[in-house]
């Protein structure tokens, strides 16, 4: 009699878990997509627009792609190491789902010669299809302009002197491959979804610029095959090392290579749609801050920094903030102050200005950090208001000695342009690459005088006339081992000079110690056409 209520649980049992896989089967998925899309009326402007995808679970696809178990770049094996995890939480989750799940470590398969998955992948029937499949799909010209990045040097970020080689030998051990997962390195991978009539295919894993894109179950392939494609941008990396085009963090390389396949290839998502949560973010991965204090009335640097910022800082992977006040000479009241304490870089634009106390406080704190300062033309009397009864914790009027290390004395007549020249025979520095060694501004020249013996003299400047004495107008100070760089110049004609624009760029990228574009570099993010 036990025996026979057993095999009737058992029976039950069963019957409730093949309800369920038929559940499971039929559940339909909501995914949040982002593409790239053109503005409306400006082709050139790809902007970042969401939607929603629906999929049918049971006509859909997981692959991941290369998440080896150790790659001959440390730095690529330690971030795999580190994604592996939540990948593993994904691939369980989408296997609930009803999702079909593909595992594609490449090169690896004699790892999995006997296991169930391999033998599933070999069975699948092969199929003819009307676009020929490829064993690597290489960057298509006319579809897509070369990639964001150069990764000529293979990528390695932490390691230039590694040299590739086939250090993998299976999957990432804490990726799981269950009974009904397949495992492939070629286009079995389309024909085990022809096999199930699958028609949407996710991806994941690495590297986005290279195997995600090329690999024979991946991107192009399935895209040429008319399938339904998404990359889980959270859980890809990239090969990409911050010494080459465009000099950004290996991280940022990495989302530029995202925003590439975003808008030439397939929409993305992130690991959310699946986990909840926040999307993964690798620990390294932590974007610099930089905050721009504004408040003037004459140079019209409101409208000049913000523009400057967006064009030549965004698109680098910094987050920016705007401290301002008004163009009113009296206007202390500043705005946003709260961003100054978590900012690796202030930049100083404002003139003769009082701040709220808690807001001095935290410019001091930043500089008593050793945290780096970037002054463009007013900063030399930023906090040194013509209200001498003002509160001393509310003003700093030894700005100009105390930390750009030279003493401001006023300008020379306004209206005169200023002749700029590198200073002969002076040390090399970043902060010059790709500026002429002689350009004219529209700034009036300053009297700046009396520099300390930290202050690296950069540039140098006369009235346009020859008239004046020669002033330095760029100059870097080591003070405390701080990094700060200033510049007299600021005008708004000088935002419209490239050699400025370059000086700025430069300045403010040595002074958060990034790398600065190299010399005769084009400032172009996008490479010349490089063998893939």
């Amino acid at each position: 009699m036990q025996h026979h209520r057993l095999r009737v649980g058992a029976i039950f049992a069963l019957l409730v878990a093949g309800a369920f896989a038929v559940e499971v089967q039929a559940d339909t998925l909501t995914l949040h997509t982002r593409s790239r899309m053109p503005a409306a009326g400006n082709t050139n402007d790809l902007r970042a627009v969401e939607g929603t995808a629906k999929w049918d679970a049971s006509h859909s696809a997981l692959v991941i792609c290369d998440m080896w178990d150790k790659h001959w770049c440390p730095d690529a094996t330690e971030r795999v190491g580190e994604m592996a995890p939540r990948m593993n939480e994904v691939v369980k989750a989408a296997r609930a789902k009803g999702i079909f799940i593909i595992h594609c470590p490449s090169d690896t398969l004699k790892f999995y010669a006997d296991h169930p998955g391999r033998k599933l992948a070999q069975a699948a029937p092969k199929v003819q299809t009307k676009v020929p499949l490829k064993g690597w799909c290489s960057l298509i010209a006319g579809k897509e302009p070369p990639l964001p990045i150069d990764d000529a040097d293979q990528g390695c970020d932490g390691c230039p002197d590694c040299k590739p080689r086939g250090a993998w030998s299976r999957q990432h051990p804490a990726i799981e491959i269950v009974d009904g997962d397949a495992i492939t390195d070629s286009a079995e991978a389309y024909f085990l979804m022809r096999q199930r009539g699958i028609t949407n295919v996710l991806v994941m894993g690495v590297h986005a610029n290279m195997c995600v894109l090329g690999r024979p179950f991946s991107i192009r392939q399935m895209v040429a095959q008319g399938q339904n494609v998404l990359l889980m941008r959270d859980l890809t990396d990239a090969m990409y090392a911050h010494r080459s085009r465009p000099w950004v963090s290996h991280f940022r390389g990495t989302e530029l290579v995202v925003e590439h396949i975003e808008k030439y290839w397939c929409p993305s998502v992130t690991s959310t749609d699946f986990l909840g949560g926040e999307p993964f973010r690798f620990k390294g991965d932590v974007k610099k801050r930089i905050a721009f204090i504004i408040g003037e009335n004459e140079y019209h640097t409101w409208e000049t920094l913000p523009e400057f910022a967006k064009k030549e800082l965004a698109w680098r992977g910094y987050l920016l903030s705007f401290v301002t006040a008004s163009q009113k000479i009296d206007d202390y009241d500043f705005k946003n102050w709260e961003a100054i304490p978590n900012a690796d870089l202030l930049v100083i634009s404002a003139r003769r200005r009082a701040t709220p106390t808690p807001m001095m406080d935290a410019i001091r704190a930043h500089v008593a950090a050793g945290r780096p300062i970037v002054g463009i033309r007013t900063a030399s009397h930023a906090f040194d208001p013509k209200e001498k009864d003002l509160p001393a914790d509310r003003t700093w009027r030894e700005f100009d000695k105390e930390i750009l290390g030279v003493s401001y004395q006023n300008h020379y007549g306004g209206g005169a342009a200023t002749s700029v020249r590198q200073i002969a025979g002076a040390p090399t520095n970043s902060i010059l690459n790709n500026v002429q060694p002689e350009f004219h501004s529209k700034s009036s020249l300053y009297r700046s005088r009396n520099p300390v013996n930290t202050v690296t003299p950069l540039l140098n400047g006369r009235t346009a006339d020859g008239e004046s004495e020669v002033e330095p107008v760029a100059w870097i100070n080591t003070r405390d081992n701080r990094r700060v760089f200033y510049t007299s110049l600021g005008s708004p004609e000088d935002f419209a000079e490239p050699n400025f624009r370059q000086l700025l760029l430069n300045g403010m990228l040595w002074a958060l110690d990034d790398v600065v574009p190299p010399p005769v570099a084009s400032r172009e993010i996008t490479p010349p056409p490089v063998a893939r």
